[in-house]
């Protein structure tokens, strides 16, 4: 097994564990894989651009997308399309915003981060709910925070 099965395996068990044992929502899990597939998206672009010999996406570009939770999508990226996988520089960087990564996410585990990220995410639902002028939406966003549990409604 490659080490980025691994690190993605050990990513989905701990995302499973995380939510079964309520220290994160599936929110988190799900932004992760949106973030995920746009990062994956991000670097077939700048392959394909190499490939052609036309303008590329910018290695800032790429890692921040990593940084912001995209970082499986770079790593599988990385694995299946062969791209950035010999500079040396570009790797470390990447390597450090998977570190990130993970320490940011072993914070949303500590008391204070859990109620953090709780708060911002019941932040965004009611500023979404203000903002949400379709009946339908409306639904769907009423209905996602019925889902929280009551023990940790921060209102």
């Amino acid at each position: 097994m490659k080490i980025s099965q691994f690190l993605l395996a050990i990513l989905a068990a701990l995302a499973i564990a995380s939510y079964y044992f309520g220290f994160t929502p599936i929110a988190l899990s799900l932004l992760l894989i949106v973030f995920s597939l746009i990062t994956y998206g991000l670097y077939a672009k700048d392959k394909a651009a190499a490939q052609k010999n036309e303008w590329r996406v910018s290695e800032r570009t790429l890692h921040i997308a990593a940084l912001l939770g995209g970082w499986p999508g770079a790593l599988l990226a990385q694995s299946r399309l062969r791209h950035k996988t010999r500079k040396t520089r570009f790797r470390v960087v990447f390597w450090l915003t998977v570190l990130i990564n993970f320490g940011g996410l072993a914070w949303l585990h500590t008391p204070q981060g859990n109620t953090q990220l709780r708060a911002g995410i019941y932040q965004v639902e009611d500023a979404a709910i203000a903002h949400i002028r379709q009946d339908t939406g409306l639904r769907v966003v009423l209905f996602l925070t019925k889902l929280r549990p009551d023990q940790y409604d921060l209102r």
